[in-house]
């Protein structure tokens, strides 16, 4: 295919932006649901489950460079990225659903396999799709306009099925077992029924043979390749930055239902509107992320967001547990709580789209100095920094509960305000340090607009004259 010159089509952009649903509905499962669901409903410990799903994210982050550097070099009429799409959405759904059929505790290592199973067929799903950001356009924008979309349906999935949660399938309480297979079940046909669509969508733009027909495939040559692409300074600086941010953001997402229920108190309605209020600070995001792109640039907007962001989410629990919060459970302290969480949403999502938008540019100085396109290769790497680093988050809360000594099964109302105390200090510092850090990694990295747009004018007249001295075809 041939990138899209000038302004991606709106109904494109949407269509393609669909995909990310089943990233963003298992992504909020695992992150928010799945250590609460295994820990207090099934009865595993804090300490095995999040172990458990350290483990699995680990071992399917080494799966995800195979997936990005066979899509890149898939080759049929159907294209390199389409086939994976098709292939993998029913397989996926059945397996989202069988993790939340559980009725008894399983084994450590039954937890173990149904998580590699889900994560595995996600990125045969999320890595093909994504890819295809820097295949339809070399834009400096639209690329950003793409990654814009992707994230608020990834957002919107994931916030959709957490408002039925709530509201719905958990309506009960939290410690429902049959509200969770209901949410289960509803994520599996969202999930299968978004990437078969948005794949479908993006048919006739998308399929035909690539122009090249890469080598047979070699594990020797697909290692060295990969070595060579992830040892690119600007994909390691963005790794190394986003591992810092994605582990936050992992701690923050499998924590957040302690920290609402034991910490918060919210109350059944107000657990039903939080969704809402984060899906207004997505759209707000989305609105506003051109206009700060285009005065800072996506480097300078990560750097600023990520800090920005993190004052805002962490300076209610340091005035918590330093007593000088209104009294929990209460609108005083509900609404100014919905309004910080608010305000560091659309910073801490502005800085991941412009991190996300970041990798795109990764390829054409990719491409200036291999020769060789690996779209698929740089995208899945991400993938796997970011399963790490969530991995790592959701290993790093068992430790903070286990530290703070918070109960099994406890219920609301009934944990002792030193636990809470203990838990909102040491979650917020942790927050505060890798926000601190994440600014002071990015903050290096070389590519901005006027390096990319250059770039792309040297590999153009590269193209057109491959003879030329030092010119790669």
């Amino acid at each position: 295919m041939q990138p899209i010159q000038g302004r991606i089509p709106t109904r494109l952009a949407l269509f393609h932006g669909m995909g990310s649903i089943a990233y963003g509905v298992k992504d909020n499962g695992f992150s928010t649901f799945l250590l609460l669901y295994y820990n207090q409903v099934l009865g595993m410990s804090a300490q095995l489950v999040s172990l458990a799903l350290m483990l699995a994210l680990v071992i399917d982050g080494i799966i995800d460079p195979i997936i990005g550097y066979l899509s890149d070099r898939t080759h049929t009429r159907w294209g390199r990225r389409l086939p994976w799409l098709y292939i993998a959405a029913i397989p996926l759904g059945i397996s989202w659903y069988l993790m939340w059929s559980e009725t008894t505790q399983p084994t450590f290592w039954g937890l173990v396999g149904l998580a590699v199973a889900v994560r595995a067929l996600v990125s045969c799903c999320e890595v093909p799709s994504v890819a295809l950001v820097p295949e339809l356009t070399r834009d400096y924008d639209e690329r950003t306009r793409l990654m814009r979309f992707r994230f608020l349906f990834g957002w919107g999935g994931g916030l959709f099925v957490m408002f039925l949660a709530y509201d719905v399938f958990l309506a009960k309480g939290l410690l429902d077992a049959e509200g969770y297979r209901a949410y289960g079940l509803t994520g599996a046909f969202l999930i299968t029924g978004a990437v078969l669509i948005s794949a479908i969508a993006q048919h006739r733009i998308a399929s035909g043979y690539p122009p090249r027909h890469r080598s047979k495939f070699s594990l020797a040559t697909a290692f060295s390749e990969l070595r060579e692409s992830f040892s690119h300074r600007a994909f390691v600086i963005l790794l190394l930055g986003g591992g810092l941010a994605y582990t936050s953001q992992g701690i923050t997402f499998s924590i957040s239902n302690y920290l609402y229920l034991f910490i918060w108190q919210f109350t059944p309605q107000d657990l039903g509107l939080f969704p809402f209020v984060l899906f207004a600070s997505v759209v707000t995001t989305f609105l506003l992320l051109p206009h700060l792109h285009k005065r800072w640039g996506k480097r300078d907007t990560a750097v600023f967001a990520a800090v920005t962001g993190a004052a805002f989410w962490t300076s209610p629990f340091l005035l918590h547990a330093a007593d000088m919060w209104p009294q929990v459970g209460t609108p005083q302290s509900t609404w100014p709580l919905f309004t910080l969480f608010f305000l560091s949403n659309v910073f801490n999502v502005s800085a991941m789209i412009s991190a996300s938008s970041m990798v795109a540019d990764v390829v054409e100085a990719s491409e200036e100095r291999t020769g060789r396109r690996s779209e698929g290769a740089f995208f899945a790497g991400n993938m796997f920094m970011t399963k790490c680093a969530t991995g790592l988050g959701i290993f790093t809360t068992g430790q903070l509960l286990a530290f703070a000594e918070m109960p099994e099964k406890a219920r609301p109302g009934q944990v002792p305000e030193a636990v809470l105390d203990t838990l909102s200090l040491t979650y917020a510092m942790a927050v505060a340090i890798f926000a601190v850090c994440v600014a002071l990694v990015l903050r290096r990295f070389p590519i901005t607009r006027a390096d990319h747009e250059a770039r792309l004018a040297a590999l153009a007249a590269a193209r057109a004259n491959p003879d030329a001295e030092g010119m790669h075809p």
